[in-house]
């Protein structure tokens, strides 16, 4: 975080903003579980004093953690990304039911594009189905300030409040003013069984209750500060919201705006003015047409997805040309970048675990939500699904169901060690208590790395990175019933084959646990650890390396008079090279080389 010349403002990033902004809203209890763009708000708010944070093993648990802290009479922050919503979707629906004590915000964070996730959901869909508020701010800033509003209309509406933001508000920088921190009061205990047990009695009264406080909060919706209109030409005039609301002022600078900060419920009487004073509408919006759906519904005559693409992040160009493509010479066109292929890193531990199944061409492999989802690409190309959090042992499940024990083919599900504490463990426990024969394999490098190296149950730290409990996968395992656990070493390559093809040939539930730490995490970087090196000398090109896909490995095709004027037959098609400031030691290629041309060089 860099300074400003006034020390009262700072140049944050959107989850930056909102960590501040949670401190200073007075929050007290917040959990979640790292999922990008959301991550880095919890990892910020652990380093305020004031306030408990900690990573939960999912989405669930964290949002259950803050109701109770909500129940217990203060402040609470529940993060999560938008797929994360479905998982705590059970608990929220009813704790817009029981409301609370302390003000509760359950922060969604959405990824149009998809830029790090497996689908485009569009969770302002959930605040209208659980019946409950949901803000959306604009900029940084804004999502600091429109926090503490959505504590405030939690409290004063006695509800969870939804908060809305994108990758783009998540990560995008601006400048934000510090403010100071209110003096909070100690949670309470106050036993309110009617409010709190959801009964179906109980919960009868109480849904009369979210129908009165709905009424309410619509009427709050007229005037809310956050709900505004950008006075302007209004030939056109445009509503819209969060990140949105950026490009219809950089698209059309001269039009009037009706920028809803409170996107449900929605200020009716403001947009039938705002609609009436205008010659035509435009409601621009990412993904689904939700403000459109119900502002049609009012009667009101408007355009949208009509024009406006229900797909990917929008951007000012894509604004403009949609609604007005014939005055866009004076924009350009976003310049169109090559694609850059993902890869695992160099000497990451999960290499070894899928070159060895890549091998195995009669072997489904059902994977999971990580980095090592890469295992999907070339060259290794070991993975068959990909579905949500968890789902690889289940899948794998059905699967052995569906085929039989006598069915064609071999199941393997692949999962980390964060993903199985997430929701990994309930599938293990339905394979064994109902007898699968899939194999499961625990990828335990010691983090959760794909979303910046968090820590989680297994990793034997917490969130402050102070010394925690560490779950003992191995006797987890065989708590749940498995008989057959073996953990591998997955750089000794013909080892981990060794073990893959006993463990998938059983006809038993088993679990193999693929255990060495991720190459990032501190205690891999200062390691002083080996350095591989070419010897060109005894490189046959016989491309055995250059199968692990790794990114520290690069092959150099010949022709064959460049292969003679190198010293090698006409026949060699090429040679491999390490990059050695890439190497981070694993020894993989070397396991693989059996030419004696892959040399320990150094340690560093």
């Amino acid at each position: 975080m860099a300074f400003d010349s006034n020390d009262n403002k700072r140049w944050f990033s959107g989850n930056e903003a909102i960590a501040r902004g949670a401190w200073e809203a007075g929050v007290q209890v917040a959990s979640g579980y790292p999922g990008t763009p959301s991550t880095e708000i919890m990892g910020n708010l652990a380093r305020y004093e004031g306030v408990y944070a900690e990573w939960a093993p999912n989405e669930k648990v964290g949002l259950e953690v803050t109701i109770g802290a909500s129940f217990a009479g203060v402040r609470a922050l529940a993060t999560m990304k938008h797929v994360g919503l479905n998982v705590a979707a059970d608990p929220l629906f009813t704790a817009a039911y029981t409301g609370g004590r302390g003000g509760l915000v359950v922060l969604d964070a959405d990824d149009p594009q998809m830029h790090s996730s497996q689908n485009e959901q569009d969770n302002r869909n959930y605040a209208f189905a659980a019946k409950v508020p949901m803000l959306e701010p604009s900029d940084p800033s804004e999502a600091k300030e429109m926090l503490k509003t959505a504590f405030e209309l939690s409290e004063e509406l006695d509800t969870p409040v939804l908060y809305r933001i994108t990758t783009r508000i998540a990560h995008v920088k601006g400048v934000v003013e510090l403010r100071d921190r209110p003096e909070v009061a100690p949670g309470s205990i106050e036993k309110m069984p009617g409010k709190f047990v959801m009964l179906p009695g109980n919960a009868r009264m109480r849904r009369i209750e979210v129908e009165k406080r709905m009424a309410t909060a619509r009427e709050l919706a007229e005037t809310l500060p956050i709900n505004r209109v950008d006075d302007g030409d209004r030939t056109r005039g445009f509503i819209t919201s969060g990140t949105p609301y950026n490009y219809v002022k950089e698209a059309f600078p001269e039009a009037a705006v009706l920028k809803l900060g409170m996107v449900w419920p929605l200020p009716e009487k403001m947009i039938r003015e705002f609609a009436d004073s205008v010659d035509e509408l435009y409601i621009v919006e990412e993904l689904d047409p939700f403000l459109e759906t119900h502002i049609k519904a009012m009667g009101i005559d408007c355009h949208g997805k009509d024009l406006i693409p229900n797909q990917g992040e929008l951007n000012s160009f894509i604004v403009r040309k949609s609604i007005d493509p014939a005055s866009i010479g004076d924009l350009f066109e976003p310049l169109e970048l090559p694609m850059r292929p993902p890869n695992m890193c160099a000497g990451c531990p999960h290499r070894g675990v899928f070159y060895g199944l890549s091998r195995m061409k009669d072997v489904f492999v059902s994977g999971d939500i990580g980095c090592y989802t890469l295992g999907f690409l070339p060259p290794l190309s070991a993975m068959d699904s990909c579905v949500c959090m968890g789902a690889s042992v289940t899948i794998a499940h059905g699967m052995s169901k569906a085929l039989g024990k006598e069915g064609e083919g071999k199941l393997v599900a692949v999962l980390g060690d964060s993903t199985f504490m997430h929701s990994g463990i309930t599938g293990l426990l339905n394979a064994v208590y109902n007898e699968s024969y899939a194999t499961v394999i625990i990828l335990d490098n010691r983090i959760t790395a794909m979303t910046g190296h968090q820590n989680n149950p297994a990793s034997g730290k917490n969130i402050k990175g102070e010394p925690a409990n560490a779950i003992n996968l191995e006797k987890l395992c065989e708590a749940v019933g498995v008989k057959r656990v073996v953990v591998v070493n997955p750089h000794d390559i013909d080892e981990c084959r060794k073990v893959l093809k006993e463990e998938i040939a059983s006809t038993e539930p088993s679990v193999i646990i693929s255990r060495a730490p991720c190459v990032l995490i501190p205690e891999e970087i200062k390691r002083k650890k080996p350095v591989y090196s070419t010897n060109f000398d005894n490189c046959t090109g016989c491309t055995a390396c250059i199968r692990l896909g790794c990114p520290a490995i690069s092959w150099h095709p010949l022709t064959p008079e460049e292969a003679v004027e190198r010293g090698y037959t006409k026949k060699q098609k090429g040679y491999a090279e390490i990059t050695e400031v890439q190497c981070n030691g694993c020894g993989q290629c070397a396991c693989l080389c059996k030419f004696d041309a892959i040399n320990i060089r150094e340690a560093n």
